[in-house]
């Protein structure tokens, strides 16, 4: 601790071992010791005591779409990544599609790299895309270091992003597969998506009904089947079905490579409350029933579900018209998912050191970033400093986002993130920015 800048103190810090009082030191932005409550602060280290506010690892949110360049007017990496500070997220890796281009090759993806340089204030990684006509992309995209390819089972809603046949997925999988890389999946089977009713128009129960559960059970099969023949490494993306959840048991317990994540909107929010023409609350796949809610809520407390991510899926406010049928199809919720999920979360019995692991700890390790997600020596110095038990109700007009369209609007939640640390860095305290400080990550070798 000789060499510590900084002692950043807690009667109720966040650690692998659990929660305790403790003092945690920092040098050249990396965590160097958990000490003791009352370690002596060495010459020269600056201290930072937040009293009985909790010190958690800053989140690590792996499923956020930037849209940016190309869509900047739907969101961008300024106000994304602000918006992200502001609600304790140190890290985001940026979906490969609804920005222009694509990062569907390595020259897309460095002129992705170039335009959120200096826009960062957090740090940002990168995914790939998986395309029918871009496998020998693949590789190449891989070396230079994103975090793995997503791919989309059915219509992803934008031109330029097409989807995969099962055909087209064999090829791509088999093709990551071959260098050990992670496939991630947007599994609705289009087949039954082209066999629901598609009546339109601004009733919830319309929607819901176009894009039924089986949807998404037949394609996570199928994704297993496919996974399970090669050995591949796949994750599925925003699991919203239940009825998935025994597959998943059951190709987990076969030792397939098989992953799951789930959104803050499925945990917190219920078609049932879903208001007629509403379509802020419209996200594909859908928002479901309140017993649906409960069994993903099980299956994170057993493991079967791994990890908690936002799907950040913003457009302007005139897409999200009240026809649920041709609304854009996303909800907006960076600076809002600690809050969301900690405030159901305390509801149903769980602590808060859950809450880290689902959204911190299991997501870097999903994208390998070893230095992410834990307060525990030799990890970067990421910190959201949360006062737990204090409120905010959500007013749009505060958030940091782009187009402050959200369905969590005028909602009370518990979590009131006073400060955000990137680091060892503070970035963010009490509504005030830092210049960017963020890095552009790649994928660790």
């Amino acid at each position: 601790m000789s060499d510590a800048e900084l002692v950043l103190r807690s009667t109720r810090v966040i650690t692998p071992e659990g929660t305790r009082p403790a003092s945690v030191a920092v040098a050249g932005g990396t965590i160097t010791a958990v000490l003791p409550h009352d370690a002596e602060v060495p010459a020269g280290a600056r201290l930072e005591d937040v009293g009985d506010h909790v010190v958690l690892p800053g989140l690590v949110d792996t499923h956020v779409h930037v849209n940016d360049p190309g869509r900047t007017e739907w969101e961008g990496f300024w106000t994304a990544t602000r918006a992200a500070a502001a609600g304790g997220i140190t890290t985001l890796v940026d979906m490969p599609l609804n920005s222009l281009p694509p990062t569907t090759t390595v020259d897309n993806l460095r002129v992705k790299q170039q335009v959120a340089a200096d826009k960062a204030h957090i740090d940002v990684g990168f995914w790939g895309g998986a395309l029918p006509d871009n496998v020998k992309d693949l590789r190449p995209l891989h070396e230079a270091g994103v975090f793995g390819f997503k791919a989309f089972l059915s219509p992803s809603g934008v031109d330029e992003f097409p989807h995969l046949d099962q055909d087209q997925l064999a090829r791509s999988m088999a093709e990551i597969a071959a260098f050990d890389g992670l496939l991630i999946v947007h599994a609705e089977d289009p087949h039954h998506l082209a066999a629901a009713p598609q009546h339109g128009g601004p009733r919830y129960a319309d929607f819901l009904a176009s894009r039924p559960r089986d949807a998404e059970d037949t394609a996570i099969a199928g994704l297993i089947a496919q996974a399970k023949r090669l050995h591949a490494r796949v994750h599925v993306l925003h699991l919203s079905s239940s009825d998935a959840l025994p597959l998943i048991a059951e190709a987990r317990a076969e030792g397939v490579r098989l992953t799951v994540e789930t959104c803050p909107h499925y945990l917190t929010l219920t078609a049932e409350e879903v208001p007629d023409g509403a379509s802020e609350f419209k996200c594909c796949p859908p928002i479901r029933e309140a017993a649906n809610q409960d069994l993903l809520w099980q299956a994170l407390a057993d493991g079967t579900i791994d990890c908690v991510v936002t799907d950040h899926s913003p457009s302007t406010a005139d897409l999200k018209t009240d026809d649920f049928a041709t609304a854009w199809g996303g909800i907006s919720g960076l600076q809002l998912s600690l809050a969301a999920v900690w405030t159901e979360a305390r509801g149903r019995g769980h602590g808060l050191e859950d809450v880290v692991r689902w959204m911190s700890t299991r997501t870097a390790e999903l994208v390998g970033l070893r230095h992410k997600g834990a307060i525990e020596a030799g990890r970067d110095a990421d910190f959201a400093v949360v006062a737990p038990e204090e409120t905010f109700t959500v007013d749009p007009a505060a958030l940091q986002h782009r187009n402050r369209v959200t369905a969590y609007a005028g909602r009370t939640l518990y979590g009131v993130v006073k400060s955000t640390w990137l680091r060892g860095q503070r970035i963010v305290a009490d509504g005030t920015f830092t210049e960017p400080k963020g890095r552009l990550l790649t994928r660790p070798s």
